[in-house]
């Protein structure tokens, strides 16, 4: 394994409600020296919600995307409140975006999206068990709630507007765990 480059110095150069951008000087290993950049989180970390009702369908959201300036399909997410149990705002979020609580849930993963760039990590959260609960949330306006079967994401890659990285691997993640309990759970049966 490779040593970490030493940092030679670390400045912010940009902040926002939400994030800093730092600029890091490094010196490699091997003398050689870069800066780099990178977006830090302020916030305590998040969370992205694979909720599946009974009918093994995943529930989706549409919701205004700023980065791409268009409406986006993907799973509930959102960020954590300072000293906010993981699960519950797990929960939270699913309620305030698709009028959905859930009675288990479960980590299932931690994903990043572009590390090179980003120290931020989105923990994925298996829900189950759904039953219907709002709560009001800080969305700007209502978001448009979608079903779709686990069992079809690849029907869900043909739409325009689901294209964001961590939804679509948290939806295979998610499928892969759910095969797995199904086939441990039949091959007891036949015990």
């Amino acid at each position: 394994m490779p040593r970490h480059p030493k940092i030679i110095e670390r400045k912010v150069v940009a902040q926002s409600r939400l994030f800093k951008v730092e600029s890091l000087d490094l010196e490699f290993s091997n003398g050689a020296k870069r800066t780099y950049e990178r977006l830090v989180s302020r916030g305590p970390g998040a969370v992205m919600v694979v909720a599946i009702n009974d009918q093994d369908e995943v529930i989706l959201v549409r919701e205004y995307a700023g980065g791409f300036n268009d409406y986006c399909l993907s799973l509930p997410k959102g960020l954590l409140e300072p000293g906010e149990d993981l699960l519950a705002a797990a929960n939270r979020e699913l309620m305030e975006e698709t009028g959905y609580g859930a009675r288990q849930l479960e980590p299932l993963i931690s994903l990043s999206l572009a590390p090179n760039y980003m120290g931020h990590l989105m923990q994925v959260i298996l829900a189950r068990d759904l039953y219907p609960q709002t709560l009001e949330g800080d969305e700007p306006e209502p978001l448009e709630v979608e079903f779709h079967s686990i069992h079809q994401i690849q029907s869900l890659l043909k739409l325009d507007d689901f294209h964001e990285g961590r939804s679509i691997a948290a939806l295979y993640i998610a499928r892969e765990r759910l095969t797995q309990e199904n086939d441990w759970q039949d091959h007891a049966n036949l015990d």
